[in-house]
Parts: C-alpha cells; structure tokens; sequence
C-alpha cells in the first residue's frame, strides 16, 4: 500500500508540472529545467522517473492527444477536462515505457489511481479493433507507417492479452466495491400511509394564433447570371493568349533569321507612334546632339584626322584570340569536370572498406553496451528496494505532524476574524463620512440652481467684442473686409489664367517645330541605315574554331588512367563499377549532372559569342567617336575582355 501511494504522488507531481506547460510562451528545454529544480526534493530515481516522464510527454504529445482526444468523444464523455494530463501520462507509459517498466510495476501505477477511470481508459486504449484500425492510421500521419506499426503497434498488440488482465483486476475490484456498499445498507424505507388524491381534471386548451409568414421577395435574375466584367475579362483574356501564342510562334520560325529580323525591325521602326511632349522633347534634344556630332566630325576630318580601319582590324584579330582562350578555358574545366568524378568515384570505394571496418568496431562497442546496461539495471532494482524501505520509516510520524498542523490552522483563523471585524468597523466608519458630504454637496447645488438666470440677450453686429485684442473689429466691418477679399481672389486667378493659356500656346508651337526637325532626321537616318546595311552585305566573316591546347590533352590522358585505376579498384572489392561518367544512365543522377554541365558550357560559348559581336561594335562606335573629335585612341588587350 505504500508503494501505491507513492506511485500515486509521482504521477500526481508529473500531471501538476504539465499543467504548468504553456509552448506558446515556454520552450521544452526551458521547462525542463524549471521542473528539475522543483524536483530536487525528491532522490534520483524518483527525480529520473518524472523527468524522462515529461520528456516523453511534451515530445509525443501529437500521438498522445489523438488517443485522448478520441477517448473523450467516445468512452470519457463524463470525464473532467482537468484531469486530461492524467491520461497522457498512462497513454505514454503504456505506449513507450511498458518494456522497460514491467507489467508488474506498471500495474502498481495504475492501481494507485482511480480504479474507475483507469478501467474505462486501459479497455478503450487496449482494444484491438482501435490499435489496427484507426489508431495505426491517425499515427501513421506523423511517422512512417512501417515505424508505427513495427515500434508502436506491435509491441502494444503483445503486451495486450497481459494488460487485459489487469483490467479485469479492476473491473473485479469495482464489482466488489458495489457489493459491499449494498450490504452494508441496514435502514429499509417503508411507504408512508397517504390520502389517494383525486384526479384533476384536463383543462382545456387554448386557442392558438400560428404566426403568418410573410412572402419571401423572389430571387433576383442576377443572381444565376454571370456579371458582364467576367465576361469582358475573359475575352480580352483569351485575345492576350492567341497574341502571345502568335509571338512565340514568330519567334520560333524567325529565331536564326537575323537578316529578315532586321528588315523587320526598320519596317516596325516606321510605324507611326503617338508621342508625348517629354518624348518628343527628349528625341529632338537628341537629334540635335547627333547634328552637332557629325558638324564636329566633318571639321576634324577637314583638319586631317586619321582612318581607324588598321586599329579596328587589329583589335578584331585580339578578340579572335580571346575568344579561343576562352572556349579552350571552358574545355579545361568540363575535363576538369569529368576527372574529379573519377576521383570522387574511387576516394567512394576507399569509404567502403573504411566502413567496412568501423562496422566490426561498432559490434563490439554494441556487446560491451549491452553489458553495462544489465548490470545498470541490477543496481536500479537494488535503489527501488532501499526507496521502499526509506518510504517506510517516512510514514510513521504522520500522525503528529498532523495533529500540529490543525492546530496552527485554528490560532491562524481565530486571529483572521478578529482582525477582518475591525477592518468592518473601519470601513462603515468612513461610508458614513462620504454619506454625510455627499449631502452637503447636493444642497448646495440645488440652492445655485434655484437662483434666476438671464434668458435674453441682445447683441449689436456693429460693436466690437471688447476683448482688448490687437485689430479687433465688429462683424459688418468683417464682412466687408471678407467680401473684398474675395474680389481680389477673382481678379488675381483672370490673370492666372490668361498667362496659362499664352504659354500653353507657346509650348504647342514649340512641339511643333521640334516634330518637323525629327521627322527630318529620321528620314535622314533611314537612308545611311539602309547605305550601312549594303555595305555590311559585301563582307563575310570567317569563325575559326579553337585548337586544343596542352592542358587539355593532359586532362584527357589523366581521366583514362583514373579510369584504369577505378575499374582494378573495383575488381579488387568485388564490387558492380559503375558506367563511365561520360555516358552514364539516364535514370542516375550524374547523367542530370553531366547534362547541366553540358548544356551550362553551350550557354557560355553562345554569350560568348554574343558578347564579342556587341563589344565589337560597340568598340567601333567608341573609335568613331574618337575620329571625330580628331584624338588617337589605344586600347591595351585587356581591356577588350
């Protein structure tokens, strides 16, 4: 019985600390520690216990809740929601510490509770219909199903034929509870001699005004109806996606046809477009920049400045070269690339046989593990044993103690009424000294209320306030002064206006003159466009492709002996090698990889290309430039990358 009280204050101390739990302003470590400070009364076992107790409950706490939660819509309908902790604690002592406790151990637990409840919980909880059927799947959304059943379900299943034991133990002890309270009954009610009371008589009923509904308004037409926007959004929906497919469609079939894609530009470049006076202030600003440039330039050349022919092909043949080292750049490193595989590939083979190795240490670490864990557990048993004993000798001086305690508790209350009836007095004391000059206060706001007041009074829209005010005046004076005001106001907003409308005008004539200037040189600039564009037809420019160079041919030599290597390695472990990384399976991973890198290095070679068309007219743009301002410009190689 001591050990079940025990038991009892244990579980009773762990529903007390998860109560106290609060995960929305409290982490799990946090309240961890807070608990092991409260429980350093108690020895380590009993303080191990509560610990790895709540642990388990705040950290299974969603598979706990499901089993709970369903046990209070089904079987625990009457049960308090305070008591709520109570039933986790049992659910995960039942779910993950049964093992390790024992039946017997776990039994005590439980019988140190309430018989009622534990009976109702543990036949709801160790049902085989529950635990195969919805139990197994509301648990299987928080882990893997095969971890469920194998490591929760199962273990329970097993443990289930004993724990229906210890229910019917506890049905058994309800049964005799029941019987021995009837038994002990000795008083036997007898029927008291009373009057047969005559039968009363059914009254009429009343007559009953059902209430009239009234006509529900008819559902409007437009709640069936789409709205007319819903309609317009999806047309003007459907009209952008045939013109996007349209583009794309166009961009597919003219995507290499660079010539076509010129001339279409010039012919879109004709199209009228409205422009606004910023644009077309900004485009005559800039036409007039372009007239200024080429007046420049015609003066420089007059003077005799030099044809930059020689130094552009120059710098063409730099770029060439360039652009070589850098496409054999990117061979280098796609080698590069293709070697480190087979160097990743065999340092993996070498892992297996480290592996191979630990594994031998890991057993026999395991072996010596398990040792210590049964010894472990012998000296576990020996410390519960000397707990019982201590428990015990922990008993026998209740009695006293409880005896001083009830009467401290009287002196505490006889000296608590004495002083709460003087504080009653106190305060009466004062409640009759508020009542008093409340009155006072009331009589003399009914005596100034009593007194007549003036109703009427006249006022002269003529006399100032009085109020001894700087520029203090009468409201016809104010009036006056208000209406001129406003004279003023009109006059000044005519002539506003009128000065608005003359340099509206003004600003009309301007954008006009500057339309006529564009519209001039934009007709000029198509011509020398269309002369440039002939002139770009009669040259040809011939690509070279880069020759390999040392590095690369190293690179390929050093990933067939790396290959050579890998595959004796192989033979050595016995193991399946794996398809060369130049061609591996479409399912694996590296044949993703070696098509990134692929596709990455066509990307590259394709910006590069790009890259060194723009900067070579733009360089040609810059020279230019730089003719006409009648300068010589030298530009070192580096400065073309």
């Amino acid at each position: 019985m001591v050990k079940m009280v025990r038991h009892r204050e244990l579980i009773a101390l762990t529903v007390q600390q998860l109560d106290k739990f609060n995960p929305e302003n409290q982490s799990v470590d946090d309240f961890l520690n807070e608990s092991a400070e409260m429980l350093q009364t108690l020895n380590t076992t009993e303080e191990k216990f509560v610990l790895d107790t709540l642990a388990g409950c705040t950290e299974y706490k969603s598979l706990l809740d499901v089993v709970v939660n369903a046990f209070y819509a089904q079987d625990g309908r009457y049960c308090l929601i305070s008591e709520r902790n109570v039933y986790i604690v049992i659910c995960y002592l039942a779910t993950f510490q049964l093992e390790e406790l024992g039946l017997q151990h776990f039994s005590r637990i439980v019988k140190s509770l309430d018989t009622a409840k534990m009976q109702k919980f543990l036949r709801f909880f160790f049902n085989k219909l529950h635990l195969n059927t919805w139990i197994k799947d509301e648990w299987s959304h928080f882990y893997d199903s095969l971890y469920v059943k194998e490591n929760l379900i199962d273990p329970l299943l097993r443990w289930q034929p004993k724990v229906q034991l210890l229910i019917e133990q506890l049905t058994n002890k309800l049964n005799n509870l029941t019987t021995t309270v009837k038994a002990s009954t000795v008083t036997q009610p007898k029927e008291f001699n009373l009057t047969v009371p005559k039968p009363r008589a059914i009254p009429l009923p009343l007559p009953m005004h059902l209430p009239v509904l009234e006509k529900r308004r008819p559902v409007p037409p437009s709640t069936y109806k789409p709205p007319k926007e819903k309609k317009q959004l999806e047309e003007i929906k459907e009209k952008n996606l045939q013109k996007a497919n349209d583009l794309l469609v166009k961009a597919n079939t003219d995507r290499f046809r660079c010539a076509t894609m010129k001339s279409e530009k010039r012919e879109i470049d004709n199209i009228p477009i409205k422009l606004n006076t910023a644009a077309i202030l900004r485009e005559g600003a800039l036409y007039q920049r372009k007239m200024e440039e080429q007046l420049k330039r015609v003066e420089n050349l007059q003077q005799g400045a030099g044809d930059p022919s020689e130094f552009l092909e120059w710098q063409k043949q730099m770029r060439g070269k360039d652009l070589e080292e850098q496409l054999a750049e990117i061979e280098c490193r796609r080698l590069q690339g293709k070697l480190s595989h087979e160097e990743a590939i065999l340092a993996r083979q070498n892992v297996i046989q480290e592996n191979k190795k630990k594994a031998d240490l890991l057993r026999e670490e395991k072996a010596e593990l398990m040792h210590q864990h049964a010894e472990k557990r012998l000296q576990e048993q020996k410390e519960m044993k000397e707990l019982a004993e201590q428990v015990m000798e922990g008993h026998k001086n209740v009695k006293q103690v409880k005896t001083k305690l009830q009467e401290y508790k009287q002196q505490i209350a006889q000296q608590v009424s004495e002083e709460s009836g003087e504080l009653l007095r106190q305060a009466l004391e004062k409640e009759e000294e508020k009542a008093k000059k409340r009155s006072e206060i009331i009589q003399q706001i009914r005596a100034i209320e009593s007194i007549p007041g003036i109703r009427h009074k006249f006022v002269d829209l003529t006399e100032t306030g009085g109020h001894g005010l700087f520029g203090e005046m009468s409201i016809v004076e104010l009036r006056e002064r208000l209406a001129l005001l406003k004279e003023a106001q009109k006059a000044a907003e005519e002539e506003k206006r009128d000065q608005i409308i003359h340099e509206k005008q003004a600003k009309e004539q301007l954008l006009l003159e500057k339309l006529d200037q564009i519209s001039q040189f934009r007709a000029e600039l198509g011509r020398a466009a269309a002369l440039k564009q002939e002139e770009k037809k009669r040259k040809s420019q011939s690509g070279e492709r880069p020759v390999k160079d040392e590095r690369i041919l190293n690179l390929q030599k050093k990933i067939v002996e790396k290959k050579m290597e890998r595959k004796k390695q192989a033979g050595l472990l016995k193991i399946t090698p794996q398809k060369p990384s130049i061609m591996p399976s479409k399912d694996s991973v590296q044949w993703n990889h070696w098509k990134e890198l692929e596709e990455i290095r066509e990307r590259q070679f394709k910006l590069l290309q790009r890259g060194f068309m723009a900067r070579e007219a733009a360089h040609k743009r810059a020279v230019c430039v730089a003719a006409r301002s009648g300068t010589t410009t030298y530009i070192l190689r580096s400065d073309l990358k």
